[in-house]
């Protein structure tokens, strides 16, 4: 009878201990860790570089674009066309608040031939929006993901 109060008590310590650990959490929602740009000879390309499969996401060509969080207009000098990317359920910011993009918030590339510039102009709430501001009517774009890593790929190229 002694035998098995030992025993009891061990495994009740040992539970003890289990269940104070922290067990690590992970993210609720995929995170940008970067923002990527390079030419290539038919287009140009920006990389959303994201933690974890990349959520769903909205495109459309826009006249402007505003931050989500003041309404505020967001510049886009050089640009006269506007492609909106909204990623719904992602953000640029880890559950605590911490930044997980810590690059610039909009940015010229003057290396590219059709993106005059990238802005990041929402990051509110599990929805995370970039600009991609180009210069020419003539241009077309597509928006697509890539696994292992994860990524957002958009591409702008000239007719």
């Amino acid at each position: 009878m002694m035998k098995n109060r030992r025993v009891a008590a061990v495994l009740m310590a040992v539970l003890a201990v289990f269940t104070f650990i922290p067990t690590a959490s992970a993210q609720s929602v995929p995170t940008l860790s970067n923002i990527r740009t390079g030419a290539h000879p038919d287009y140009d390309r920006v990389v959303l570089d994201m933690s974890g499969v990349t959520p769903d996401y909205r495109v459309r060509e826009v006249a402007g674009v505003a931050s989500c969080g003041s309404g505020a207009p967001v510049s886009m000098p050089g640009s006269n066309e506007v492609l909106s990317i909204y990623v719904h359920g992602a953000a640029a910011h880890d559950d605590n608040g911490n930044p997980t993009y810590t690059g610039s918030q909009n940015f010229a590339t003057p290396g590219l031939n059709n993106v005059r510039r990238v802005a990041l102009h929402c990051d509110f709430e599990a929805v995370l929006g970039i600009a991609v501001g180009y210069d020419n009517a003539g241009t077309w774009h597509r928006v697509f993901q890539l696994t292992n890593p994860s990524r957002l790929v958009i591409d702008i190229g000239r007719y």
